[in-house]
């Protein structure tokens, strides 16, 4: 499976505004280009697929950016990947030549139609407060030594 880099830093995106937002403040589009090393322009049209999608909503002013628009165990990851690439959770397609193969219409239904199935309903039970949550079970901790020499 490829995951297109629009998918990538749409999910690092919002789980860095997931993450620093949780005390109410707001989270720029220049602070999660730099933590997540992302070019800011490209980070500007994935966040507009975001906020189209209605998973953020920036806030104007001088202490402006980005929150979440609604909790993150209410923000399904399918409808995250849906939003950002329509075509990621779709069903493998036969193509239209009536001569495809046998042998390719049994991989096509054995293997990809039930590995997509998988993916699509693993995506629509994950939310972004599951990824939350392994994020700082597994990797959020190192943040939180203090190291002395």
């Amino acid at each position: 499976m490829r995951v297109s880099t629009r998918v990538e830093y749409g999910l690092a995106a919002l789980a860095d505004i997931a993450v620093h937002s949780e005390d109410g403040k707001t989270v720029s589009s220049a602070e999660i280009a730099e933590r997540q090393d992302i070019s800011q322009k490209y980070l500007e049209q994935i966040i507009m697929g975001l906020r189209q999608g209605g998973f953020v909503k920036g806030m104007k002013g001088s202490r402006g950016g980005y929150v979440l628009s609604r909790p993150a165990n209410k923000i399904y990851l399918s409808d995250v990947l849906n939003a950002l690439d329509n075509n990621i959770l779709a069903d493998a397609r036969e193509s239209d030549d009536e001569q495809i193969s046998d042998i390719r219409s049994s991989v096509n239904s054995c293997l990809w139609d039930k590995l997509n199935s998988y993916m699509r309903r693993f995506a629509e039970q994950m939310t972004l407060a599951d990824l939350i949550a392994e994020y700082k079970e597994n990797c959020g901790q190192e943040e939180n030594f203090m190291y002395y020499i």
